[in-house]
């Protein structure tokens, strides 16, 4: 347990510090970032969620974060934005830092999350199996 104890320490640290070097984009920012073309979307849900429904064109981070260096833009100053369930959910961190830890050096985060995405009336899709 004492192993386990100093390893996640040090690991929480690490995604703490990444983490501070992302700031917040609000939905109508990202609206306009998405109609110029011009964020990928890192949902950070998880699977089963991102397969209910995510913001169009989000990468399932769960799925995808052993390769996402494959998916993500050669150029490391293009605006990625994480996103989870909604203020109180901190799993975006993982996938910003994951970006981050890439060379990103735009990465943002939807403190509304996908919660507050369609409560705005926003639309979601389904994924593909």
């Amino acid at each position: 347990m004492k192993k386990l104890i100093y390893w996640l320490i040090p690991a929480l640290l690490v995604v703490t510090l990444y983490a501070a070097d992302v700031t917040d984009i609000t939905i109508p920012e990202l609206k306009a970032a998405l109609a110029a073309k011009q964020v990928v979307l890192l949902d950070a849900n998880g699977s089963e969620s991102w397969q209910k429904g995510h913001i169009t064109g989000a990468i399932d981070f769960e799925a995808t974060s052993a390769k996402l260096a494959t998916l993500l833009p050669p150029n490391k100053t293009a605006l990625i934005v994480a996103y989870c369930g909604g203020p109180k959910c901190m799993a975006y961190k993982a996938a910003a830092t994951a970006a981050l830890k890439l060379g990103y050096t735009n990465v943002k985060h939807l403190p509304d999350g996908i919660k507050g995405w369609v409560q705005a009336g926003e639309p979601v899709e389904k994924g593909r199996e």
